[in-house]
């Protein structure tokens, strides 16, 4: 029997008849007999690999095979967006067999889901945090709504193991399991990474295991680099360029994503704009666009990098450069989908850094060289979250039991910190313990019960910011810092127009806008990015040896490196470069990445003045540096309260934890 042939007959027809497919992908063939075997699984493909349809195909058919009632199938993805843009495909393919999908989200109304409560569908498209807040509802019966799930898709996967939001996915999945009779079947979807059997050991500690697909990196692709030197003159060179396309132009930021689309307009450019803090009905205006428009610009932050379908996109831009391999292949994987296409990307870079740092990934993509997805190290933080909603979910259980929960959502941890971390949450009444059962305690009412514990349920910290209104449409969200100091007049950038300040309602969180014919800021509060040692050596490469052959570079990029490689020493003998101080305060250049930069800067600090570094240099002498990486580091409480408020919950961990959790993310030992 062939791997088609394996599918139930229904799907077999539908395929060849309906969807007009001669047959499957080779990935989507290989797919079907380890999900059919219930096999946890890792599906490996490019973007626009079909890796929906091989995990969808064959979890389907399975279904069928074998009669799944209810709720049978978490499809779970990082972002709204993508939930949305899957539904409409995955409804086609559920409703060919008499199968529903519905969508589970933030933003869906609560009407629509009571009903999907009341008549349960095959297929539930969600987030983890709203699967999270099923768990804690009064509304859901929790034995009925999960309990008929038999499989999760997790798509996006390297997204999710890549920060908090993995840890939190995987600890919501073990919870699940106490549900079921056996544990939920885990298949992983992810672009390249170069690591994937330790990535689906991850997600999948226990049972067996299947990659499927390949984690080879393709440099078949035009890529050019120019420094153009302002976000100005990109958006001069996007205005010229390629009219009569589809262009869809990243930005690693909301506020330059909003100053370009406001540029690019005032070059009579059809432009959308797409970022996290625009209301729903712009971001489902600039959603239209992906697949309804030609001849356009959308202006998005990495938001948009993910498995949405952009339709015929003709080309992807880049402002300045993303801070990893595996983005820069996400974006460039928007293009090259039609028969005869090829995948592209030019780099507009507005600063010499941004340039750097544009040499520095391509010239590790051109070593066909990804990242591994690494999920972040001690994250004690969600497990003291963890601890919280476990105790919401149960309301209440002994402590004996919440250890154990606890240590099997996080079996890489040691069991005795768990217990530490659970005394401490008692200990500062975030739980309350009377006969060795613990509950919600006082202090987690306090700092967490407003929204129905909206602020507990999500891994991830967000600034507090303001509805913009104008008359009964919202815009978007606005950082209060945007609003601060004395000006007659305020003007802001938001969905790519200007916007006038009428009035702030601070009790309600409400800015009232009116449009205005130009100008205005835009502003929101964010991390400064950490870039890895593999990327830094990158940059050193090209300084040394010129750019790849693979890259193109636009003559004034040219003059810019060779500039740059004059000003940067550059020794292939050692590690360390001493720059030419020139009565400035010396540097030594490392190429060692952020946190082994932050690790020499501290050890040299010690006793002395603070010492600036950047992932590249050490703003430092090499005599003043040390020859090695510490054995270990031990934070002092200022340390550890400059690192605090980037981590949510941190109040809730212990100071030892803390300073474990810090250290491991922010430094680098040996």
């Amino acid at each position: 029997m062939s791997e088609f042939e394996q599918l139930h007959p229904s799907l077999q027809y539908h395929v060849v008849n309906t969807l007009g497919w001669s047959t499957l992908r080779p990935t989507q063939l290989a797919a079907i007999a380890p999900i059919h075997a219930g096999t946890h699984c890792l599906l490996l493909a490019p973007t626009a690999g079909g890796k929906t349809e091989a995990a969808a195909i064959p979890i389907l058919s399975r279904m069928l095979v074998e009669a799944w009632p209810g709720t049978s199938v978490l499809y779970v993805c990082p972002i709204k967006a993508l939930l949305n843009n899957l539904e409409p495909r995955l409804s086609h393919y559920a409703g060919l067999v008499g199968r529903r999908v519905e969508v589970w989200h933030g933003d869906i109304s609560q009407s629509r889901k009571n009903r999907a409560l009341k008549d349960a569908p095959d297929i539930l498209l969600t987030t983890p945090e709203s699967v999270e807040a099923m768990l804690i509802s009064a509304r859901v019966d929790r034995p009925a709504w999960f309990g008929n799930v038999q499989a999760v898709i997790v798509d996006e996967l390297h997204a999710f193991a890549g920060d908090d939001r993995g840890w939190h996915l995987r600890s919501v999945l073990h919870r699940l399991d106490q549900y079921l009779e056996r544990p939920l079947q885990r298949i992983g979807l992810s672009a390249t990474v170069s690591n994937p059997s330790e990535l689906l050991a991850w997600l999948a500690p226990i049972g067996s295991r299947s990659v499927v697909g390949s984690a080879s990196v393709s440099t078949d692709a035009d890529v050019t680099i120019d420094h153009v030197g302002s976000l100005e003159n990109a958006a001069t060179v996007i205005a010229r360029l390629h009219r009569g396309e589809k262009r869809l132009v990243f930005c690693d930021s909301r506020s330059s994503a909003e100053q370009l689309s406001s540029m690019l307009r005032t070059h009579s450019i059809r432009t959308f704009v797409s970022h996290a803090s625009l209301s729903l009905s712009e971001r489902r205006q600039a959603e239209a666009a992906f697949s309804e428009e030609r001849d356009c610009v959308i202006v998005a932050t990495s938001t948009l990098e993910l498995g949405i379908d952009v339709g015929d996109l003709d080309r992807v831009v880049q402002i300045d450069s993303p801070s990893s391999v595996s983005s820069f292949l996400q974006r460039m994987g928007r293009t090259g989908r039609r028969t005869g296409g090829r995948r592209n990307c030019l780099f507009l870079t507005t600063n010499d850094n941004a340039f750097l740092l544009a040499l520095g990934v391509t010239q590790k993509w051109s070593e066909a060289w990804v990242e591994a997805a690494v999920p972040p190290a001690e994250p004690w933080h969600i497990v003291a979250q963890q601890a919280l909603v476990l105790s919401l979910e149960r309301g209440e259980l002994p402590t004996r039991e919440l250890v154990d929960l606890l240590h099997g959502s996080f079996p890489e941890l040691h069991i005795g910190d768990i217990e530490v971390l659970v005394e401490h949450l008692v200990a500062q009444q975030f739980l309350d313990r009377s006969e060795g059962v613990v509950r919600v305690g006082p202090q987690t009412e306090s700092d967490y019960a407003r929204g129905h514990y909206r602020d507990l349920l999500a891994s991830f910290s967000g600034s507090q910011l303001l509805t913009g209104r104008h008359g009964a449409a919202e815009v978007g969200y606005i950082d209060p810092t945007v609003l601060t100091g004395e000006r007659d007049e305020r003007l802001l950038l938001l969905a790519g127009r200007s916007w006038r300040v009428t009035d702030v309602d601070w009790s309600k969180r409400i800015v009232w806008l009116e449009p205005a014919a130009g100008g205005g800021k835009a502003r929101w509060m964010g991390g400064a990015r950490s870039l890895g040692r593999e990327v830094c050596q990158g940059i050193r490469t090209v300084l040394a040896n010129g750019a790849s052959s693979t890259v193109a570079l636009s003559r004034r990029a040219r003059t810019a490196l060779e500039t740059l490689a004059e000003e940067i020493p550059m020794s292939s003998g050692t590690n360390f470069v001493m720059s030419r101080s020139d009565g400035a305060p010396a540097q030594t250049w490392t190429f060692a990445g952020t946190r082994a930069n932050r690790t020499l800067a501290r050890q040299a600090s010690i006793g002395n003045a603070k010492i600036r570094f950047d992932a590249l240099s050490v703003q430092a002498p090499i005599a003043a540096l040390p020859a090695t990486l510490p054995e270990r580091i031990d934070l002092t409480g200022d340390e550890i309260a400059a690192f605090h408020e980037a981590i949510k919950f941190a109040d809730c961990v212990p100071r030892e934890l803390l300073s474990r959790t810090i250290v491991a993310r922010n430094f680098e030992v040996r």
